[in-house]
């Protein structure tokens, strides 16, 4: 019941930032917060079907579904938002029609894939115990390279910068990043599908909150204020 019901919350918490950066991406239409609440609606499916295998049991729908948006496609996502704002829409563009093709051609490997081993009922079984070499490939290729363009870009950005506010945005993106690739950690404390669930809560709450901090500007003087400093300026003066 806790496993059903940490998943579920990582769930909610990831529908709720979708929407939030989905809403700031109809505000201003900026490809990244459009890419990055697609990446976050992967998450959503990826812990509802953490949640279903959870609380019902894992059969082989289940956990394909899982390992797709939760092994493969989830992060080359939030990293195709990174491509959008440091790199702007023309290489962004370039790298989103690469990836929906790429994306495609996962879909089909794993959909198509035969298991090697009966898939454990009530485990979060390890893909390498059921998949042939391809979908396993794909995980990592995914997922490891999209993590270390996200966690270089942050790096690149904070040392072109070196602005208190791009240092924090993407430590915390950088951090999250890490946090979602290194969820296996968690297995020496907590099960397999409950370390995935709390890993995935945290590591997007880092990540939206990076996001946030990015992405909105502090609030602007006033014209009074404004006026009332240029004053004092001026007797000091």
């Amino acid at each position: 019941m806790g496993r059903t019901a940490v998943s579920v919350s990582a769930a909610l918490v990831a529908l709720a930032f979708a929407c939030s950066t989905f809403e700031r991406w109809l505000a201003r239409r900026r490809r990244h917060e459009l890419a990055w609440s697609g990446a976050l609606l992967l998450f959503v499916v990826a812990a509802a079907s953490l949640a279903v295998g959870a609380g019902l049991g894992w059969d082989g729908p289940t956990f394909r579904v899982f390992y797709l948006f939760g092994a493969i496609l989830n992060v080359p996502f939030l990293a195709l938002g990174t491509v959008y704002l440091l790199w702007g829409p023309r290489i962004g563009d370039r790298v989103a029609v690469g990836l929906g093709m790429l994306g495609a051609f996962a879909v089909g490997v794993v959909v198509t894939a035969p298991f090697t081993a009966p898939i454990p009922r009530h485990i979060l079984v390890q893909g390498s115990h059921v998949f042939p070499v391809l979908p396993r490939v794909l995980a990592g290729v995914a997922s490891g390279g999209g993590a270390l363009l996200i966690v270089a870009g942050a790096v690149w950005s904070i040392a072109r910068r070196r602005e208190t506010r791009s240092m924090i945005s993407n430590g915390l993106i950088a951090v999250g990043t890490l946090v979602l690739g290194g969820s296996g950690l968690f297995n020496s404390l907590l099960d397999a599908m409950t370390a995935f669930a709390v890993a995935l809560m945290i590591g997007i709450a880092l990540i939206f909150a990076g996001f946030l901090v990015a992405t909105t500007r502090p609030p602007a003087a006033s014209p009074a204020v404004g006026a009332s400093v240029t004053r004092i300026r001026a007797r000091a003066g």
